[in-house]
């Protein structure tokens, strides 16, 4: 998160000075694509950048502090991911998986930065083998850092029912790692399964 400097750098960006809205974008992009990645693997960065043009044309209109504004995003990008849902069903089309964007950020030292990319592939791939519900409260709450009173102003839901669907889908991860570990950034198939969504208990 930006952090105190928040206000005068929304401020500017607000103006239209496009250094401020670039750190606006730096902070909140990385975060914004991996919960596009749970919600739409097949169209997450057109989504995020769709994401993005909405939030420009509103910006001036936005009036929060920085978490407000961190909802307020994930929000718009929830609206699109679920447009987008609607509009493939009515188009009968098969979504194609893309690669997860990795290297966001640029670290000094490549080991470090290749790591960070495969973890976050196999993070997404097997968050992405949980029920609907519990994988997008997952993403919110543990990929991008947000708090139970913020998932649940984008999702929807009620507090409790965020930590229930939050509850479930860790419990439902731990019992996935003890099943069968990670393999080459992936989640191995489960022994005598064919890796598909359980049913939730």
């Amino acid at each position: 998160m930006i952090g105190s400097s928040f206000p005068q750098v929304l401020v500017a960006a607000q103006g239209g000075d496009e250094q401020s809205f670039e750190m606006l974008w730096r902070d909140l992009h990385p975060p914004l694509l991996r919960y596009l990645q749970v919600l739409a693997p097949g169209a997450a960065e057109d989504l995020a950048a769709d994401t993005w043009i909405r939030v420009i044309r509103a910006l001036s209109r936005f009036v929060g502090d920085e978490r407000g504004f961190r909802a307020w995003v994930f929000t718009v990008a929830r609206h699109r991911a679920l447009d987008w849902h609607r509009w493939k069903n009515r188009q009968r089309i098969e979504s194609v998986p893309v690669e997860v964007a990795d290297g966001w950020a640029a670290p000094d030292d490549p080991v470090a930065e290749a790591l960070d990319g495969w973890w976050t592939r196999a993070a997404l791939a097997l968050i992405g083998e949980l029920p609907h519900a519990q994988a997008e409260v997952v993403a919110l709450r543990v990929l991008d850092g947000l708090d139970v009173a913020e998932v649940a102003q984008i999702t929807g839901n009620n507090a409790n029912a965020v930590r229930v669907l939050s509850h479930r889908g860790l419990r439902r991860l731990a019992r996935r790692l003890q099943a069968a570990p990670l393999a080459d950034g992936h989640p191995a198939s489960l022994p005598g399964g064919s890796g598909g969504q359980a049913a939730d208990p």
